[in-house]
């Protein structure tokens, strides 16, 4: 497995980690994304083929007569990009289409995980608008209210206001003819990564996104304003409890299926008081930005690791992580969630930090180059910092420090990533 070129499909923080990590793998030769961003073109060759062309990547994968391709973001799995890639003999990491319903559906996703007794979240389907009061009447506030739809981590509303939480529904009905809401659950949330296929699975360091935009968790919700990892709230404990009544189960379950499931398995967990799991939500790839804080901490080699799980032979890889901590720090565009500004020159991207077990850089996310050769912004979420370190703390404090020498007008971050951890 020496000498891979490898295809990267995504143009996001999560796809500039894979190529950076890839890059960096001494089984890979070449790596290549599609479409990806200004820091992709930095350790890759960007294409200018979209996420959504599937026949597009499909010839651009056959043309680069790439050994590997990786699929980042969730739509072209639920699309059929694996399908198709299997159909052209082209190895990928990412399930087929059935396996991407998981995160495709979340009705199809409570569906499974109640047929396989997965502890999650009561779940009420409304699809009247007449029957919105008795189903708001059936869970005490706040209310948790979902699209049935990929929405980027934002088709989700939690409300203690009534009249907020029957508008969600109402619209989510008039939009998709039903919408689900949600039983509430409290507790500590935790993301662990899963790379698995039928042959087994590897579980990566948990970790802990921040979903809300501002500091003390608070605000609208986004893609994720930063994370850490590992997250202390997954206990030795935990850990158990979540391989045995959830990861288990699940991945019992798709390794009988018909074709079986190679790639990421993100299970979203809120962790009670008492220290028991459940999910929250299943996405079929790498989590974003949960890729950033989690790749780097592994030691042996990722091209060799997702080529394996493409194959189906991941119990036959010696996985080894390193016993660092991590943390990224998002920096968003002016009026992010809600309307990014976009096209406004980044100055300082290149900072980094180097210093004995001390390392800090820039994941690029919504970036570009203009005509004229300079880094501009090209996106809500636009790039993060990332510091690894022997402990938490400082790895946190290796991150501000480079994000703090970024500079986009209108830009903003938070300030307060990794403070439950901490």
């Amino acid at each position: 497995m020496v000498g891979m070129d490898v295809l990267v499909v995504g143009s996001g923080g999560r796809e500039h980690a894979l190529v950076l990590s890839l890059s960096k793998s001494n089984s890979v030769n070449l790596v290549h994304a599609s479409p990806g961003n200004a820091g992709t073109a930095i350790s890759g060759t960007n294409h200018p083929v979209p996420v959504s062309d599937i026949e597009g990547i499909i010839l651009l994968a056959k043309n680069l007569d790439v050994d590997l391709v990786v699929v980042g973001p969730e739509g072209p799995l639920v699309a059929g990009l694996s399908d198709r890639l299997e159909e052209e003999n082209i190895a990928c990491f990412g399930p087929n289409s059935i396996g991407a319903k998981l995160e495709g559906s979340k009705l199809y996703a409570k569906e499974i995980m109640k047929s396989l007794n997965i502890p999650t979240a009561g779940l009420i389907v409304v699809e009247n608008i007449e029957r919105i009061d008795d189903a708001l009447d059936t869970f005490s506030p706040p209310w948790v209210v979902k699209r049935d739809v990929l929405a980027g981590g934002k088709g989700v509303v939690v409300t203690k206001n009534r009249l907020q939480a029957f508008q969600a529904l109402k619209e989510g009905i008039e939009l998709d003819n039903y919408v689900l809401l949600e039983e509430f659950l409290s507790g500590e949330e935790a993301s662990v990564l899963v790379i698995m296929d039928e042959s087994g699975y590897i579980c990566l360091p948990a970790s802990q996104d921040h979903k809300r935009l501002s500091d003390g968790d608070i605000g609208p919700n986004t893609g994720g304003m930063g994370a850490y990892a590992p997250a202390p709230v997954y206990t030795p404990a935990v850990e158990q409890r979540t391989v045995s009544e959830i990861i288990e189960p699940m991945h019992h379950y798709l390794r009988n299926q018909e074709v079986p499931y190679r790639g990421c398995l993100y299970v979203g967990l809120m962790i009670n008081l008492d220290g028991a799991p459940n999910v929250v939500e299943y996405n079929v790839r790498f989590g974003d930005p949960e890729t950033q804080v989690t790749l780097p901490l592994i030691s042996s080699d990722l091209g060799e690791l997702l080529m394996s799980c493409a194959q189906g032979q991941i119990s036959n890889y010696n996985f080894t992580t390193y016993s660092h901590s991590s943390a990224t720090v998002v920096l968003a565009s002016e009026g992010y969630p809600s309307k990014s500004i976009t096209g406004r020159n980044i100055i300082g991207a290149d900072t980094s930090i180097e210093e004995g077990e001390i390392r800090a850089f820039i994941h690029h996310a919504g970036t570009s180059t203009s005509a004229s050769g300079e880094l501009i912004s090209d996106g809500g979420r636009v790039l993060a910092a990332t510091g690894i370190a022997p402990d938490l703390s400082t790895a946190i404090e290796a991150a501000y420090e480079v994000i703090r020498n970024v500079k986009l007008t209108g830009s903003h971050y938070r300030s307060d990533i990794g403070h439950r951890g901490l």
